[in-house]
């Protein structure tokens, strides 16, 4: 028999039944949390107490942020527009990028590469400030002292154990980067999550997954809340909301017109 078309080390069906990396889905239902389910899918063991709490609070730290941001904006858009849950939530989803989202991701990969390749915080920290380039995992609009999500994150990680080398290392970034700039551009929660996760041995490219697994509840208590409570067709904008900035109304010229 040829090499087969699709390989996993995650599922598998034994008489009927479903395994999860071994173990018996059915044995795992009322046993383990949804916290602890996802730790098994995603590192392939069982979490300890430790693990299980504190991927308990990073899953509940991004759960929903509110309205504005662009994922539920999509999502109750898509929504209103005569769509069911599932494409609202879809929508959400897709909504995901560089700039709300993915800072997770790329937040996971700076501080692993960055401890990996053992050079002084102050030299990297120069070169991201020469270049102008934002280093991932750092700023806020709102919050410039520091940011309390990232103060009950890491103080988490200390209790259970999780405060390694990069918690570390993304601390000493953060008041390095203060030393250079003379201004705080704090560690944020994107920060601390990628400091905790890459601590507790997760892989940077997971990154992003660890934010749409926190935030697809918020996203389908949007998507409810829009379906069962707001008129179809309701999230547009009027014409007082916009603003036109293109050329001023014009003839089209003789040598165009047909009728």
């Amino acid at each position: 028999m040829g090499e087969k078309k699709w390989r996993t080390a995650i599922t598998t069906h034994v008489d009927h039944e479903v395994y999860i990396r071994g173990y018996r889905l059915l044995d795992l239902v009322g046993n383990l949390t949804f916290s602890q389910a996802i730790y098994l899918l995603l590192k392939g063991e069982l979490p300890s107490e430790a693990e299980s709490k504190m991927m308990e609070a990073i899953f509940v730290s991004v759960i929903d942020h509110g309205i504005a941001p662009p994922s539920v904006i999509a999502a109750r858009s898509v929504a209103s527009g005569g769509n069911s849950l599932n494409v609202g939530v879809a929508a959400g989803v897709l909504a995901f990028g560089s700039a709300h989202g993915g800072a997770l991701e790329d937040a996971m990969r700076f501080l692993q590469e960055g401890v990996k390749s053992e050079r002084a915080v102050e030299e990297i920290v120069s070169e991201y400030l020469s270049q102008k380039r934002p280093i991932p995992g750092y700023g806020h609009r709102y919050y410039k002292d520091f940011d309390p999500r990232t103060r009950r994150l890491l103080d988490l990680a200390k209790k259970y154990g999780f405060y390694g080398k990069h918690c570390e290392f993304a601390e000493r970034v953060e008041e390095e980067i203060f030393k250079q700039k003379g201004k705080r551009i704090v560690l944020n929660v994107d920060g601390a999550i990628a400091a905790v996760t890459s601590d507790m041995g997760f892989d940077w490219r997971l990154g992003k997954g660890f934010f749409i697994i926190g935030r697809v509840p918020g996203l389908v208590a949007h998507v409810y809340e829009e379906l069962v409570n707001e008129r179809p067709f309701s999230k547009r904008l009027s014409e007082d909301e916009i603003e036109y900035t293109g050329v001023e109304r014009r003839e089209l010229p003789e040598e165009f017109r047909k009728v």
